[in-house]
């Protein structure tokens, strides 16, 4: 059989799905691991992350299920949610790749002023106090608070980091989104092809 007939659409779209089930159950684990270890105690973040993991979840038995009962409608949907998927995460691919030092400054502050617990974690795990100056009067978790050495402020180690962080988000984003682009492609071929063990009028 050639990989452009229907058992090789049908087997690379379920492999591509078993994939993003694969990615969704690690994000959830992470998320988990996170707050068991006490890395993480933003539930904001921790949200974030559990969301994206349970949303790939479903697309990927969307689209599994589709692909193994090549049901039209199911991966109809699962063609035009990866689409508007691709669409956002390619933005956000691109977006993460171009900024430049300025504007990770900028994104580190807003985020910085933004959330509470995340920056507690920044504190704690970094070893550093405020953002570019600590105000005494301000609550910091680090360990240097204790010490009688001065603490160090957040932005350049944060900076030093940030760069790095966004290439590899950057970098892992436009793979994974070609990797959904491809996954429309297979889908849209695989929809048009009929199943040489069914009925011929159930294709229609």
């Amino acid at each position: 059989m050639v990989c452009g007939g229907f058992a090789c659409s049908k087997n690379c779209l379920c492999a591509l799905n078993l994939l993003y089930t694969l990615v969704s159950l690690l994000l959830i684990g992470i998320a988990a691991w996170g707050i068991g270890f006490g890395l993480i105690s933003s539930l904001r973040v921790v949200g974030v992350v559990i969301a994206v993991g349970i949303f790939l979840f479903l697309i990927a038995l969307v689209g599994l299920i589709g692909a193994v009962k090549h049901h039209q409608v199911l991966l109809f949907f699962y063609m035009i949610i990866l689409l508007l998927v691709f669409i956002v995460q390619f933005s956000v691919s691109c977006a993460c790749l171009a900024l430049n030092q300025e504007q990770q400054a900028q994104l580190l502050e807003v985020g910085w002023n933004n959330t509470a617990s995340a920056r507690n974690d920044i504190q704690r795990n970094l070893n550093c106090c405020g953002f570019r100056s600590f105000n005494p009067n301000d609550t910091c978790l680090a360990s240097c608070v204790k010490s009688s050495h001065p603490c160090s402020p957040c932005a350049p180690i944060i900076g030093r980091y940030a760069g790095e962080v966004l290439r590899f988000v950057g970098g892992i984003g436009l793979f994974f989104s070609f990797t959904e682009i491809l996954g429309v492609w297979l889908t849209y071929r695989y929809r048009n092809q009929k199943d040489p063990r069914a009925n011929p009028s159930a294709f229609l």
